[in-house]
């Protein structure tokens, strides 16, 4: 588990650890969608999980037989919800993103305040 603030540059830090973590791993077949989909999933905590100071987001990332579960944790109970964009919006693409490039995502509660937010690569699946 790794803790970060909700500033943006702790996004390029997180990815750093993914691909650290998946090198590892022997997974780098999964970096490039596994790195953006966290970015995406972190990107949103920090913009929409509005929480009281000194609770902060935490990542979790695990091995899945062939592929990798990346886990967002925040202290905010609001779900997350995926959205039309308009078109020429410069947001709102986020969880199509996710949806589009992760086997499997979803969000639920966890241990103390808040919710996790979850996507897994590889045909292994762990459940919510």
């Amino acid at each position: 588990m790794l803790r970060w603030s909700r500033h943006p540059r702790c996004v390029s830090l997180a990815r750093a650890e993914l691909r650290i973590a998946l090198a590892g791993w022997g997974l780098s077949e999964w970096e490039e969608s596994a790195v953006l989909v966290l970015s995406e999933l972190l990107t949103n905590a920090g913009r929409h999980a509005r929480v009281s100071p000194g609770r902060e987001i935490e990542t979790r990332f695990r091995p899945l037989g062939g592929g990798v579960r990346i886990e967002v944790h925040d202290a905010s109970d609001v779900p997350p919800e995926a959205r039309e964009p308009e078109p020429g919006a410069c947001g709102g693409r986020g969880l199509v993103l996710v949806d589009a490039l992760a086997d499997r995502w979803g969000y639920g509660a966890r241990r103390g305040p808040g919710k996790v937010v979850w996507a897994e690569f590889g045909s292994v699946t762990i459940g919510p």
